[in-house]
């Protein structure tokens, strides 16, 4: 493989949709302070890692991959002060995962690290060694093992240290703010607001009321699985495509991993991404029967490589992530023949990779009730439509063209279609 290299000088100034990571310039400067903070600790490592390394050391495919994609990164000037902002091998990546397995994401006005191990891996991700490597089942099963770990200590109160009233503290009056906390329940009178940990906090609740269910009695309104922002709508959609290509086209053999495939040809997908900030679990759209539940495994760092180096990478390569990443099915009867069964799959992206299903089959449901949630934070997520079922759908304009660009949240419960 040939190195790759960049024709900039200057690290770009880009801005990551949803929020979970901040402008490269503030995420560099996070990862050197990150890099400093690992080697004067050296903590030992923990057994997940410590299987990483093995698998890295003693599988010589493997071995080549975490080798050459660090001689692959993207050349860029570093930002000032960041000093070294790149990891130089994979000795210093797992290094770096290692301490950030003890640690929980800081609130900061700057920007938000939200995935530390995507901003770790941000630079090596895209090259073609990486592309590889972080595509291979064997890298995504070790990967598995250190996120569950990294999860068990964010559902821990040792995370707790996080929520404070400091400057970078999730309980300051900024965070307050930004957050919209006094639409959230907490008790500002208990230490930590009551939560009990990391995760507790970031999966927190609306009050009631705070998110009312639209047209509760009309069945032929759908609503907004997730507080999220929309992201696309694809008609049309095929039983098969090339996903990895520019554009991202939806295949339902991938996505749905051969479950009800012929179901939804021809049919509609509108995805939608959650930010760092928001709510983040999901609630059904429709009200119906559960009549199907799957758990995918899939992949944690994979990138669409069409997209090229993507600075706010994975997030460009949502499209992709919907047929490769680890992800949930959770399919819904309507009982209407022109709604049919409707499909919720929610995505975990990076670090966000553990789908919770708090539903189980033949449980009854009604629009707006929960139906699970992401552990630690939010990601992307799909809705899928049989062909026909949807007379339109009712909502602001959905950015085109300008990868990484926002679009306004849709709140949880809202309408987002009217079916036929």
């Amino acid at each position: 493989m040939k190195q790759q290299k960049s024709d900039s000088t200057h690290m770009p100034v880009t801005n990551r949709m949803g929020n979970w990571l901040p402008t490269i310039e503030t995420a560099a400067l996070w990862l050197a302070k990150t890099k400093k903070e690992a080697k004067k600790k050296k903590r030992k490592l923990d057994p997940s890692v410590r299987k990483f390394k093995n698998l890295i050391e003693t599988d010589p495919i493997i071995n080549m991959y975490f080798t050459q994609m660090f001689q692959q990164q993207p050349t860029f000037a570093p930002p000032a002060g960041s000093g070294d902002v790149k990891i130089e091998n994979y000795q210093e990546m797992l290094l770096i995962m290692n301490h950030v397995l003890t640690t929980a994401p800081e609130y900061n006005t700057t920007g938000m690290v939200g995935f530390p191990i995507n901003a770790i891996l941000d630079f090596p991700m895209i090259t073609p060694a990486g592309l590889a490597a972080f595509a291979d089942e064997k890298v995504n099963k070790a990967l598995k093992r250190i996120l569950k770990k990294w999860n068990k200590y964010l559902d821990s109160p040792d995370s707790l240290y996080v929520l404070n009233t400091g400057p970078n503290g999730w309980m300051s009056k900024s965070a307050y703010k930004a957050l919209q906390m006094q639409n959230f329940i907490h008790d500002p009178k208990k230490p930590f607001w009551g939560f009990k940990s990391w995760n507790d906090f970031f999966i927190r609740e609306f009050k009631s009321g705070k998110r009312p269910v639209a047209s509760p009695k009309d069945k032929k309104v759908i609503v907004s699985a997730c507080e999220s922002a929309p992201l696309k709508i694809s008609a049309n959609v095929q039983k098969t495509n090339q996903f990895w290509i520019k554009g991202q086209p939806y295949s339902l053999e991938h996505m749905l991993d051969g479950n009800h495939v012929d179901y939804y040809v021809g049919g509609t997908v509108y995805q939608a991404y959650l930010s760092a900030e928001n709510y983040h679990r999901w609630h059904t759209p429709i009200d119906g029967t559960i009549v199907d539940i799957k758990n995918i495994d899939g992949t944690y760092y994979s990138e669409a490589a069409s997209e090229g180096f993507d600075p706010a990478g994975p997030n460009n390569s949502q499209g992709y992530l919907a047929q490769v990443a680890a992800r949930a099915l959770i399919f819904i009867e309507s009982g209407d023949p022109k709604l049919g069964m409707v499909c919720v799959m929610p995505i975990g992206m990076a670090e966000v990779s553990s789908c919770l299903i708090t539903v189980k089959k033949g449980d009854k449901v009604k629009k707006g009730e929960q139906i699970g949630y992401f552990q630690f934070g939010g990601s992307t997520h799909c809705v899928l439509f049989q062909k026909g079922a949807i007379a339109n759908f009712s909502l602001p304009a959905i950015p085109q063209g300008t990868q990484g660009e926002d679009s306004k949240i849709v709140p949880i419960n809202s309408e987002i279609a009217v079916a036929n």
